[in-house]
């Protein structure tokens, strides 16, 4: 039996059922305490409205980097921008604007490991 899954409102990860949110399982909107900490940030958005706009000037076809994002949002403080960037790429994902990638496949955001690229989700 398949558990019923949901997306994280902060990082974009798949979070599964847990028996402690039986009780409430229709408010649950974050995967941790830390993504509830966090919650999404006003940088957060930047990074999502870069990498959309970053993809839209380019061929339907081309991808970016997470840094292409986090270096158009941060300049010289970039670095510090890459895990708010692939959560920004996860959160897109879910909302079906983006896909990402790896090796030019298309892999599940949650469970992606190493370098990603994102690239528009077809027919965006």
């Amino acid at each position: 039996m398949e558990l019923p899954a949901k997306i994280c409102a902060s990082c974009g990860r798949t979070m599964r059922w847990r028996r402690q949110w039986q009780a409430n399982w229709d408010e649950v909107r974050y995967c941790s305490e830390a993504c509830r900490r966090r919650k999404v940030s006003r940088a957060d958005a930047e990074l999502e409205w870069s990498i959309l706009d970053l993809l839209g000037s380019r061929a339907a076809s081309a991808t970016i980097c997470p840094s292409d994002a986090a270096r158009s949002v941060g300049d010289d403080d970039w670095g510090d921008l890459m895990e708010p960037a692939r959560r920004a790429a996860r959160r897109l994902v879910a909302s079906g604007d983006v896909v990402i990638t790896q090796k030019g496949r298309v892999v599940d955001p949650s469970s992606a490991r190493g370098p990603i690229r994102i690239r528009r989700a077809p027919g965006r």
